[in-house]
């Protein structure tokens, strides 16, 4: 069971890892058109991945409440959104195409202020596959060691086109190959920190699990509406992104009830 969940945290941070790599194998910075696509991909897995994989398990979780199971759902996923925007207003970052930061002032260079963007993208992504290993080390029977592998994979998926959206760019702008790939590496590597602590604060509190559940879906959700669907509907009108996200939703929704 351990090997597993080493498993399953290591897998998202890979599709991180070999996204930024295609800094060493293209010359050309992403078309904004393939970045919408790939934000809304992004955006459709992770929205799929809050309902099928977090909020739906949180409600399962909680039929003993009889009709008041969805209170520790409700009740996580809007204490997941609010810590997503105290983060989002305490850590200085800077949005991909944006000129103006946001959080605290600061005098952080630019490539580092968008890295601490993507770092705080994935916070709630690693803590979604911490808790739902978590669920499974534990002996929730709601978790199936599919089920969580199902977030892992999906998670990772919507990473590989994270990792290049954050190198590309930075080798564009003259950063050398290899450190724009360390910083897209380095964005993912939030991910199985905040899957570990998320796992080692499951275990102190198991009987809270539907409400960690709720909370890093309300998380995920933050970061769908305030950054991703902004990201992939901005400048000239386009349907690419909607498309994207429905192909990202639709995919991940698949893979959850396949294998979960």
């Amino acid at each position: 069971m351990i090997l597993q969940t080493v498993k399953g945290l290591a897998v998202p941070f890979l599709g991180t890892a070999l996204g930024s790599a295609c800094v060493f194998f293209m010359r050309r910075n992403l078309n904004l058109l393939v970045q919408r696509s790939l934000t809304g991909f992004a955006a459709g897995v992770m929205t799929a991945a809050s309902v099928w994989s977090l909020l739906l398990p949180s409600i399962e979780q909680s039929e003993h409440m009889g009709k008041l199971s969805f209170v520790p759902a409700a009740v996580g996923f809007l204490i997941g959104m609010l810590f997503l925007l105290l983060l989002d207003k305490l850590i200085p970052h800077l949005h991909m195409n944006s000129s103006k930061s946001e959080g605290i002032k600061t005098k952080l260079s630019k490539n580092t202020m968008l890295l601490l963007a993507v770092t705080l993208h994935n916070i709630p992504e690693g803590m979604a596959v911490g808790v739902v290993y978590a669920g499974l080390l534990y002996g929730n029977a709601e978790i199936t060691a599919a089920g969580a592998f199902a977030l892992s994979l999906g998670i990772a998926i919507q990473n590989f086109p994270e990792g290049a959206i954050i190198s590309m760019p930075l080798r564009a702008e003259g950063v050398k190959r290899s450190k724009a790939f360390f910083y897209g590496v380095l964005s993912g590597a939030a991910e199985p920190v905040g899957a570990i602590l998320t796992i080692l604060a499951a275990g102190l509190v198991i009987p809270a699990m539907p409400y960690l559940l709720s909370f890093a879906a309300g998380a995920m959700i933050y970061v769908v509406v305030e950054e991703l669907i902004p990201e992939m509907s901005e400048g000239e009108h386009s349907n690419i992104g909607t498309i994207a996200f429905a192909v990202g939703f639709t995919a991940m929704m698949i893979l959850d009830t396949a294998l979960g």
